[in-house]
């Protein structure tokens, strides 16, 4: 499917919104990222008075055909269906933070191993029951990465429905920093080696198979473009949140970027429409060590590094406070001239 999105500009409220911030009162960039926030809320939301309304974690789910050799992953397929149960009872990380932060949550079945027929709480917007071994053939077909991306993109139109501006996603699927390594390597160049992490806590011998494993796979087959890589390389949950984060930017929504998964999935979105990195906050550097590659390719810098390698959006969560705190200084600060203060 097609998205019209466009780069935030508007000098002149970029003018105002730089004068309002330097009026508070502070010295000038005391306040340091939390200004260049602010500055960012602003022109996404084409005003000088942004607001952030209803919060939304959009955590996905999917499972990966090379998760049943067990090669590189130290977690058997079965724990993303058994996680998914753990976020509609309210179990996980994810759960505890979004509680805490008054997030709304949302679990997305895109293609798990398990039929979840009438279990309630879950979006259903599963594509197939995992993708293929991609070190036999592709994920999954074009066809089915297209309708990953358009089922993506339709639950952000609901979620922008209830009057949402402000999304971040995570992500559940056993052996998915495979995928993300693979298609962090495609997008940025660098080599499939030095992409690959412990995931779920893989020790070193495991890990040098799992480079292995997967350069013989990298090796296996050039993709052309950025849809044909997502689906040699992709997993179901991986396409939805490419599709989840070009229509929110499309709908000039403020999208709260996770960790390594989920920035795989951005380098794919920003490759297809770079105009997207604009409305894109980075919540944080992943434990996983290719996180901060990724983050230097794009240039841009995360607002914590806290170690965290979860995943499930927890990342976002945590920083959400940190997004608000920018946006509650610029509305509700006092300026020099509105407290009396001298300003020099």
């Amino acid at each position: 499917m097609d998205f019209n999105i466009e780069h935030v500009s508007n000098e002149e409220l970029k003018k105002t919104l730089q004068s309002k911030i330097d009026q508070k009162t502070k010295p000038i960039g005391a306040l340091g990222t939390l200004e260049e926030l602010a500055m960012q809320i602003g022109m996404i939301q084409n005003t000088d008075q942004p607001k952030l309304i209803n919060p939304s974690i959009v955590v996905f789910a999917g499972d990966h055909g090379i998760a049943k050799s067990m090669q590189v992953n130290p977690y058997p397929q079965e724990v993303t269906t058994q996680m998914v149960y753990n976020f509609l009872n309210n179990g996980a990380a994810i759960n505890v933070f979004c509680q805490q932060n008054n997030i709304d949550l949302k679990i997305v079945d895109a293609g798990v191993n398990h039929d979840f027929e009438g279990v309630t709480g879950l979006i259903d917007a599963k594509i197939d029951y995992g993708t293929n071994d991609y070190r036999h053939e592709a994920a999954m077909s074009p066809k089915q990465c297209n309708l990953a991306i358009q089922r993506g993109a339709d639950i952000i139109n609901t979620i922008y429905d209830q009057d949402c501006n402000v999304v971040g996603f995570g992500e559940m699927g056993i052996s998915n920093t495979s995928s993300a390594s693979l298609l962090m390597s495609y997008y940025t160049k660098i080599p499939i080696r030095e992409c690959v992490g412990s995931g779920t806590g893989l020790e070193p011998k495991a890990i040098t198979l799992k480079k292995e494993i997967l350069s013989k796979v990298f090796d296996r087959y050039t993709p052309s473009t950025s849809i044909d890589a997502l689906a040699n390389y992709g997993g179901f949950e991986i396409a939805m949140i490419v599709g989840a984060i070009l229509r929110a930017a499309e709908l000039k929504m403020t999208i709260v970027i996770d960790g390594f998964i989920v920035t795989a999935a951005f380098l794919a979105a920003f490759d297809i429409h770079p105009e997207v990195i604009d409305y894109c906050v980075f919540a944080h550097t992943s434990g996983e060590q290719g996180h901060q590659k990724m983050l230097e390719f794009v240039n841009k810098k995360p607002l914590l590094n806290l170690g965290m390698r979860l995943g499930e959006g927890t990342g976002v969560a945590v920083a959400y406070p940190i997004i608000t705190s920018a946006v509650a200084f610029l509305n509700t600060m006092a300026s020099f001239e509105s407290a009396g203060v001298s300003n020099k």
